[in-house]
């Protein structure tokens, strides 16, 4: 299904590389439709002077701010009071924050207080407090890069990815425990709905996987199996603790 809502895109030039002007919206064009497009610096630095053919090509509106005094971020202010005005203008339904910078924490707080979507992008180096501000979080170096095929082990994850890889296994467990039947099947779709909410940096392609079905099916952890609706047309899939094997049961024994 088709989605329209519309996003703007707010990208911070100082903490932003201009290699990943095109991933990120093609990102953010899977949450909707970008009506905004801006990214904030002073342009009069040579240090920016890479962006021009970017901004250029993407159709992106550069919006200059002087830093005004030393060591005072004027880009951050100028990002924020442009968010506001466009909020306070009701014409979006969401906002892309384009950031590795903290300072946008209330930001997005605010944000989703007014009932925005908020998708935070940044480096890995992102403080762990403007992730949790956002709906949704995703990493520059993991959305820039080729998905690494759904089979492929994920031994080869750095050592960070597999600490939190084990935090997402233990998340998982407890959402099909909180939705689970009595059986201990959950609606696969729900737990990864539930997932996002409670993790925003959670991307199935932080493991090497480009969707959730087959992530799952990596870890040992956990089975799938998928049921038919009554109508045929619709395969619905379910997730619960692999179960194990049920041990031969005890032979009668002899009279």
């Amino acid at each position: 299904m088709k989605n329209d809502n519309r996003f703007a895109v707010l990208i911070d030039a100082d903490n932003v590389s201009e290699r990943y002007i095109k991933f990120i919206l093609d990102e953010i064009s899977n949450e909707g439709v970008i009506t905004y497009k801006r990214i904030y610096g002073d342009w009069t630095k040579p240090a920016l002077g890479s962006w021009k053919n970017v901004l250029l090509e993407h159709s992106i509106t550069p919006i200059q701010q002087y830093g005004y005094t030393t060591g005072k971020n004027a880009t951050d202010s100028a990002m924020i009071i442009d968010a506001m005005d466009i909020l306070y203008a009701a014409n979006v339904e969401g906002f892309c924050i384009v950031s590795s910078d903290s300072d946008f924490t209330r930001l997005a707080s605010r944000l989703r207080e007014a009932g925005m979507t908020v998708v935070g992008m940044g480096e890995k180096k992102t403080p762990s407090a403007f992730i949790a501000a956002c709906n949704k979080f995703k990493y520059l170096e993991v959305i820039s890069q080729e998905v690494a095929p759904a089979g492929q082990s994920q031994k080869s994850a750095p050592a960070v990815e597999q600490t939190a890889l084990e935090t997402v296994k233990k998340a998982i467990l407890t959402i099909i425990e909180e939705t689970s039947d009595e059986e201990g099947w959950a609606l696969l779709s729900m737990v990864g709905d539930t997932l996002q909410k409670r993790y925003p940096a959670f991307d199935v392609r932080n493991y090497g996987h480009s969707k959730l079905t087959p992530f799952i099916n990596s870890l040992a952890e956990f089975e799938i199996k998928s049921v038919r609706t009554k109508e045929g047309n619709v395969k619905l899939n379910y997730i619960r603790k692999k179960v194990k094997a049920q041990s031969k049961a005890k032979t009668t024994p002899n009279k």
